[in-house]
C-alpha cells in the first residue's frame, strides 16, 4: 500500500529526509520521548485556520461546538479567532469560562440539561439557551422568575435524513432532540417562548447529525426550514454544525467554505432573511491531530492475521468501538514508507473489541518500541477518553513554530485515587 495521504495530516506537517514526522516544527519522535505515550499532538495554526475560515464563511456568527475537543487553551484559541462556543454541559460551561471566554459568547445546548447546569447558565449570563423541550421550558421559568430574560434559540427537529451513522443522525423524525417540524410541535414551542416573561425568542437552531459529507444535506435542511423560520420572524437561523472530514485513503470532504458557500447559496435562493449561524465542531479539530503510541506486543497469528498492540486504546480514541470509525496508520520515522504488512491495531484493554484500526497497512520493518502515528485524531478522541481499566488519559500539547507547549497533562496514580474516598 501506498504511504499515508499527506492531506490526512495537519496542514504544518512535514517530513525530513530520513523520514521522520514533524508537525508544527516539531520532530513527533522527539515529543513522544519529551512527553511519553500515548500523545495527542494538535498543529495550533491549522486549528486557528479553521477557526477563521468558519469565521469568513458564517458573516451571521459561527460557535465552536465544544464537544469536538475541548480544554482551556482551544477554548481561548476559537475566542481568540472571533468564534463563539457551544456548550453542552455545566462541566463544557465551566472550562470555557475558566479558560476567560465571556459568559455572552456561549451557547447552553443539551438535551436534558438539569436545574443545576440551567442555573449555571442563567448565573453566568450565557449569550443563549438553545431549549430542547417542554420540560426544560418549565425549568427555566421556575428558575429564571424574576430576572431578566434569557435570550433563546428553538432546536427544531427538521426530519432530514443525513447519510451518516444510525448514532451521529439528530435530526430524524425518531430522534432524542429538538421540537418536530411536523405537527405542528416546534410551532407550539416557539408561541410559549413568545408568550415567556423570562423567555426572549431569538431565532431556530437545527443540527441533522455528525460527519455529514453532502453539503446539500445542509441546503435541504435550509429549504425545510425557510418557511418555519420566517412565519415564526426569527432573527436567526442556526444550521448546526456536523460537516464529515476524512478519515482513510479513500475518503474526500468538502472544506469548511465550500459548505458555507453551499449554506450562503442556498439561504440566498430561498429568500432567507434571518441571519444564518453555524456550529462546526470536528471540521475545525479532527485533522488538526495526531495520536502517537508506542508499539507494545506484534503476535503473529498463522493464517489468521497479525496483531499489533499499542500502549493506549479504546480509552483514548473509542470512535472505531462506537461506530466502526476507520483510521489509518504509519510510523513516524518512515512517514513515506511503503505499507505492506496488513494488521489490526489494537489497545490494551481487556475487550476483544479494543479496536483502533481493523485494517491497517504499515511497513513490514515494524517493530516492538515503534511509534506508530493514527492522523485525523483530533475530534472525540480526548473529549470522549475514559478510564477504563484504570488506564491513564494522556495529555495533549500544542505545536506551532518549533515549540511544544503542554496544554493537559498526563493523568497520574494520584489522580485516580484522589477521588476514591475508600483508602
Amino acid at each position: 500500500m501506498t504511504p499515508i495521504r499527506r492531506d490526512l495530516l495537519p496542514d504544518s506537517a512535514t517530513v525530513d529526509g530520513a523520514g521522520r514526522l514533524s508537525v508544527g516544527g516539531c520532530d513527533v519522535l522527539d515529543l513522544a520521548a519529551e512527553f511519553g505515550t500515548p500523545l495527542f499532538v494538535y498543529d495550533e495554526e491549522h486549528l486557528r485556520a479553521r477557526c477563521r475560515q468558519a469565521v469568513a464563511g458564517f458573516p451571521g456568527g459561527v460557535a465552536y461546538a465544544t464537544k469536538a475537543f475541548l480544554c482551556g487553551a482551544m477554548a481561548q484559541l476559537a475566542y481568540e479567532e472571533g468564534m463563539d462556543l457551544d456548550v453542552a454541559t455545566g462541566g463544557e460551561l465551566q472550562i470555557a469560562l475558566h479558560a476567560g471566554v465571556p459568559a455572552a459568547r456561549l451557547i447552553f445546548h443539551g438535551n436534558n440539561k438539569s436545574p443545576l447546569e440551567l442555573q449555571m447558565a442563567l448565573d453566568a449570563g450565557v449569550k443563549y439557551v438553545v431549549v430542547d423541550n417542554f420540560d426544560e421550558m418549565d425549568r427555566l421559568e421556575e428558575l429564571a422568575a424574576g430576572r431578566p430574560a434569557i435570550s433563546v434559540l428553538v432546536r427544531v427537529n427538521p426530519a432530514v435524513e443525513a447519510h451518516t451513522h444510525e448514532y451521529l443522525q439528530t435530526g430524524v423524525a425518531d430522534s432524542k432532540f429538538g421540537f418536530a417540524l411536523e405537527g405542528g410541535v416546534a410551532a407550539e414551542a416557539v408561541a410559549r417562548v413568545r408568550a415567556s416573561a423570562v423567555m426572549n425568542f431569538v431565532g431556530v437552531h437545527a443540527h441533522i447529525g455528525s460527519q455529514v459529507y453532502a453539503t446539500s444535506s445542509f441546503a435541504k435542511t435550509l429549504e425545510v426550514l425557510a418557511g418555519f423560520a420566517a412565519d415564526s420572524r426569527a432573527e436567526e437561523l442556526s444550521i448546526g454544525g456536523g460537516l464529515g472530514v476524512a478519515y482513510v485513503g479513500d475518503e474526500q470532504a468538502p472544506s469548511i467554505s465550500d459548505w458555507a458557500a453551499t449554506v450562503a447559496e442556498a439561504a440566498k435562493s430561498l429568500g432567507v432573511t434571518a441571519r444564518i449561524t453555524a456550529e462546526p465542531g470536528r471540521s475545525i479539530v479532527a485533522s488538526a491531530a495526531v495520536t502517537a503510541y508506542s508499539v507494545g506486543v506484534i503476535k503473529r497469528i498463522d493464517g489468521v492475521r497479525t496483531y499489533v498492540a499499542v500502549d493506549g486504546g479504546m480509552s483514548d480514541n473509542p470512535r472505531p468501538v462506537l461506530y466502526g470509525s476507520g483510521y489509518e496508520a504509519f510510523l513516524a520515522r518512515s512517514t513515506d514508507a511503503d505499507r505492506e504488512l496488513p494488521v489490526r491495531v489494537v489497545g490494551k484493554h481487556c475487550e476483544s473489541g479494543d479496536v483502533i484500526v481493523a485494517e491497517a497497512m504499515i511497513p513490514q520493518d515494524t517493530a516492538v518500541g515503534d511509534v506508530l502515528i493514527t492522523p485525523v485524531t483530533g475530534a472525540y478522541g480526548h473529549s470522549m477518553g475514559s478510564n477504563y481499566n484504570m488506564v491513564l488519559r494522556p495529555p495533549v500539547v500544542f505545536v506551532r513554530d518549533g515549540a511544544a507547549r503542554l496544554v493537559v497533562r498526563r493523568e497520574t496514580y494520584a489522580d485516580l485515587l484522589a477521588r476514591d474516598l475508600s483508602g
